[in-house]
């Protein structure tokens, strides 16, 4: 924590109290950490899918669910919270394909889990995703190519843009229970506390910073833009969260205005360097929000880097041709790792696929999230020999 000043406070008290004023009551005091973190089954399914046709992706998904054991215990009479992938916001062809087959989560398999859920007795569906567009995030959806109306003839279906309070008059607060690397905790949109499941659907895919962006690194989005984006303090933030990455526009000085992301802990303020904190930061939200199942769809996929932002080499679709899934988002990602055609899931920084930064898989595991090892994963259906791909470069610039 930080040294305490002469009466007893924080610094950073007094900025939380100036940023209170911005947002009235908007900041709640620590009320939970979600649910207990020790790891779940260590079982992940992996099935074949070839194409986006949405007979073949329900089926996929069930097939799957069947090899984890089944879902019905996870989601009957429960409502989910889903967090989606639409990085970037902007929904043009990539490479003349859609969005959904490059780098963002696509329609289909939202439409195939979703159906799924109800099927097995969900009683309510929440998607959401934290943006930098000023819409419901319902709008959003369709400019990405949801049918809105189809995904509501489901059943219950809702939707939140968690980049803000949202429809809430309050953020909740979600702590780490480790105590953190960087984070001791996080103020997130209520979406992700008033739910009884939380899944994290997400691409196949390479990462410029982290090395892969799978069901963990996913969860880098539910920070709201208005606390942790480039423009907080300020409920109609949009901008991404750069400060994040590097400790441009924090406050350093004792006297700067920035005020200090909330649940910031002193390590914070460390190196000025994307490939050490965002990991980090990674594993303390994975710790402070559990995922309960994770969803990776590589079907089709870019095959390397995260978006079309990334420079430095020529992208193109992957084919990989499988979803992934699990109920331990560790086991799930080093899974999916593996299927990516790197075999070194306990890598340092500057080995592949952690050649741009530290490895959040070990970090996750070694606080307990569960193993990245996979002599210690159930692997249930395709072998992961009979899938590994070679379409996937080392994730660098260059």
């Amino acid at each position: 924590m930080n040294p305490a000043s002469a009466n007893g406070l924080h610094r950073r008290d007094f900025l939380r109290a100036g940023a209170g004023a911005v947002f009235g009551s908007a900041l709640a005091p620590l009320v939970r950490s979600a649910e207990p973190t020790g790891p779940r089954s260590a079982r992940v399914s992996i099935v074949t899918c070839r194409g986006y046709d949405p007979r073949e992706v329900r089926t996929a998904f069930d097939r799957s669910f069947d090899q984890l054991g089944g879902i019905g215990a996870l989601v009957k009479d429960r409502t989910i919270t889903m967090k989606v992938n639409l990085t970037g916001s902007k929904f043009g062809a990539l490479l003349g394909r859609p969005v959904g087959e490059s780098y963002m989560t696509h329609p289909v398999t939202v439409m195939a889990v979703t159906s799924a859920f109800f099927a097995a007795g969900a009683r309510r569906v929440r998607l959401v995703e934290s943006t930098n567009l000023r819409q419901p995030l319902e709008k959003t959806l369709v400019d990405a190519g949801f049918d809105w109306n189809a995904l509501q003839a489901l059943g219950r279906v809702e939707a939140e843009d968690t980049r803000n309070l949202g429809r809430s008059r309050d953020y909740a607060s979600f702590r780490v229970p480790t105590g953190g690397h960087l984070f001791e905790q996080f103020e997130l949109n209520r979406s992700y506390a008033d739910c009884d499941v939380f899944v994290s659907l997400c691409k196949l895919k390479t990462h410029i910073t982290t090395g892969i962006t799978l069901t963990m690194k996913n969860l880098f989005g539910v920070t709201p833009n208005a606390l942790y984006g480039d423009d907080a303090p300020s409920e109609d933030g949009v901008k991404g969260r750069g400060r994040l990455h590097n400790l441009k526009g924090w406050a350093v000085a004792e006297n700067a205005a920035p005020f200090d992301p909330p649940g910031s802990k002193r390590e914070f303020f460390t190196p000025n360097d994307g490939g050490y904190r965002v990991p980090r930061i990674v594993s303390d939200i994975c710790e402070a929000r559990p995922i309960h199942l994770g969803l990776i769809d590589g079907i089709t996929t870019l095959n390397w880097a995260e978006g079309p932002w990334v420079k430095g080499r020529t992208q193109r679709i992957a084919s990989p041709g499988v979803i992934i899934c699990g109920f331990n988002p560790v086991a799930t990602d080093a899974v999916g790792t593996s299927v990516m055609g790197f075999n070194n899931l306990r890598a340092p920084r500057g080995i592949a696929p952690f050649l741009p930064g530290d490895n959040h898989l070990v970090m996750a595991e070694r606080a307990g999230l569960g193993p990245c090892d996979l002599s210690r994963i159930d692997v249930a259906g395709v072998p992961v020999a009979k899938v590994r791909s070679r379409e996937f470069p080392d994730p660098k610039a260059g």
